[in-house]
């Protein structure tokens, strides 16, 4: 556990197929976002695996670079 985080925080980690569903776009657009940075992501034995979190503030960046 890093410092940051407290006991009974968990980390939902995501697998590709969950955050295209979460986000209502393909795997292969998810996958090519996330192998090109644009997409925070990271790689467990060559499985791409996401945090929710981590996801869910990308999101919210997004739609404030939309407004602007």
């Amino acid at each position: 556990m890093s410092t940051s985080e407290k006991p009974g925080d968990e980390r939902q980690l995501m697998t590709l197929e969950e955050v295209a569903q979460h986000l209502r776009i393909g795997k292969r657009t998810t996958y090519g976002w996330a192998k090109s940075g644009k997409l925070p992501g990271f790689k467990v034995g060559g499985t791409w695996r996401f945090d929710r979190a981590d996801i869910d503030m990308w999101v919210e960046r997004q739609k404030r670079k939309g407004t602007k």
